[in-house]
């Protein structure tokens, strides 16, 4: 009777403690803390950059490196993918004398810095100027870097509900959103840019010469530095010093070591998390044809230069990086889903743009049958770009502090990786059935042969061999928005009220190990992982 009594009592106290909204925010004392983070998310978007743009980007400029080879070195985000599986071991194994999230990201910068030095000591064997990269080696080292990246993320994250005042909290997916934005267009314009002859050449130098401005292992070696002395200066001057999370976890049974992952299980019996995962998992379907993959695939395809679209889409990244501040003034209230929930709808309606923008794109960038894209062209489409993006940020900006809001901070990390793992894979599967679905809702038929459809490469090389064309009568692409809108809305008006009413719940609903008792009396108790 003594421990639930004790249990009860814990848990008022984290609801008062932890996840006020009654207070309003006031920056003034964490502007220290708020910098950290966005300097931390930076950095984690510097290791992604190089991985997801920037060393791609470089090896197929060397024109030896095989798609296949590629598709080998894509393997180094996987860990991003997978975080989920050691997320409980960061959460409950740590060195009390360090601090609970330094333990873990100390070190783990530590090895970032030193993986980024020995690849700026070798990369010039690995990427030879004459020759054959060592894609297994490149793909092995960066592999290891992106898993103590993503481990960091979950350090990071966690670390964020803790490291904020209580009034402050919301920030902390303002400085994920923006810190890692930021980061992943230093990592992946950056390397290519600094290290381009081309580009040097053509807008800085008077007269041509040889090498960029600065070589990619001196770029690797200023990273690598980078890392290692940020870690040094947060061991130093960084402490940890939350005693209520403290007086929590002692009010609190302690996990056994052997019993890490029964956290997470745990955490999915709560009846809230599964609602909220099942939404989380669905939210994007009505966004499928939204995706700027589609949207770009469809403007090449038009004749739109891929490279005029590749300035654009680095441009947007202006968007990424101020959206978050510009909303966060509502992001960070008591209610953020609520602005996830009132972006919704326009969205899904601004979707609709896509239709006319593309239909109109032959039309407008063609001239007598020869290509002249017109300067008001890319006006009208970075507008309709920014806007969408604009949006997309403010969802996610309003859904990430949302997670913060409902995360249980003893377990901070487990909660943050699990909740934002789904949200990320709702939206990478949605992508996919965007992509598939095109060919499926797409009808053509041979300009010469009605019998034909050319719906595969047989039929349409039957069709040109005969002289004549593959013409499109009916384009997937429209019909798909349509569709998406159509479930977009439903979706809206499925999960509207209940994601309106988790709002209101107390934090209590959202733990893990806690004996309480719901608005009607009812006790619910979730059993502890030892005992």
């Amino acid at each position: 009777m003594q421990n639930l009594q004790k249990n009860d009592n814990a848990s008022e106290e984290l609801d008062v403690t932890l996840h006020s909204t009654s207070t309003k925010p006031n920056l003034k004392e964490d502007r220290s803390s708020l910098f950290l983070l966005i300097l931390l998310y930076i950095m984690q978007g510097i290791t992604f950059g190089f991985s997801i743009s920037a060393l791609p980007i470089i090896l197929q400029s060397k024109k030896v490196v095989t798609y296949g080879e590629q598709a080998l070195f894509s393997y180094v985000l996987w860990p991003n993918s997978l975080k989920l599986f050691w997320a409980p071991l960061v959460d409950v194994h740590y060195v009390q004398w360090i601090g609970k999230r330094k333990s873990w990201l100390l070190p783990v910068q530590y090895l970032m810095g030193i993986c980024l030095l020995f690849s700026a000591n070798n990369i010039n064997d690995w990427i030879p100027e004459t020759g054959k990269p060592n894609i297994v080696m490149l793909t092995c080292v960066f592999f290891v870097l992106n898993l103590l990246a993503s481990t960091q993320n979950i350090v990071v994250d966690s670390w964020a509900l803790t490291m904020l005042k209580k009034a402050n909290l919301g920030y902390s997916s303002v400085c994920s959103s923006s810190g890692f934005a930021i980061g992943i267009m230093l990592g992946s314009v950056f390397p290519v840019l600094l290290t381009s002859e081309d580009f040097y050449n053509k807008y800085l130098r008077n007269t041509p010469s040889v090498g960029g401005i600065m070589t990619l292992e001196r770029l690797l070696f200023i990273c690598g530095i980078l890392f290692i002395l940020v870690a040094t200066l947060i061991g130093i001057f960084k402490k940890e010093n939350d005693t209520r999370l403290s007086r929590l976890e002692d009010d609190y049974e302690q996990i056994h070591i052997t019993n890490s992952y029964k956290l997470l299980w745990d955490i999915l019996k709560l009846p809230n998390i599964r609602a909220l995962l099942i939404a989380l998992l669905t939210m994007k379907v009505g966004f499928s044809a939204m995706r700027n993959s589609l949207l770009y695939l469809k403007l090449v395809d038009a004749g739109v230069p891929a490279d005029d679209i590749m300035v654009l889409n680095t441009a947007m990244f202006a968007v990424k990086i101020v959206t978050p501040f510009a909303v966060s003034k509502y992001t960070s209230g008591p209610k953020p889903m609520s602005v996830c929930l009132k972006s919704m709808p326009i969205k899904l309606i601004w979707s609709l743009t896509h239709i006319g923008f593309i239909y109109f794109t032959p039309m407008i960038i063609y001239s007598n049958g020869i290509l002249n894209v017109p300067i008001y062209y890319y006006l009208i489409l970075g507008l309709l770009n920014a806007i969408s993006e604009a949006l997309s940020y403010i969802m996610l900006v309003a859904i990430t502090t949302f997670f913060s809001r409902i995360s249980d901070p003893r377990f901070g990390g487990t909660y943050m990786t699990l909740l934002n793992t789904v949200s990320n894979f709702g939206m990478t599967y949605s992508t996919s059935i965007g992509l598939i679905c095109m060919d499926f809702l797409t009808f053509k038929k041979c300009s010469n042969d009605y019998k034909n459809n050319c719906s595969t490469v047989n039929l349409k090389e039957v069709c040109n061999k005969n002289g004549g064309n593959c013409l499109t009568t009916v384009d997937g692409y429209y019909v798909e928005i349509v569709i998406c809108v159509v479930i977009g809305f439903i979706w809206y008006g499925l999960f509207r009220n209940m994601l309106k009413n988790f709002q209101t719940k107390s934090s209590s609903y959202w733990m893990v190990y806690v004996n309480r008792k719901s608005e009607e009396n009812v006790e619910v108790s979730v059993d502890p992982c030892s005992k």
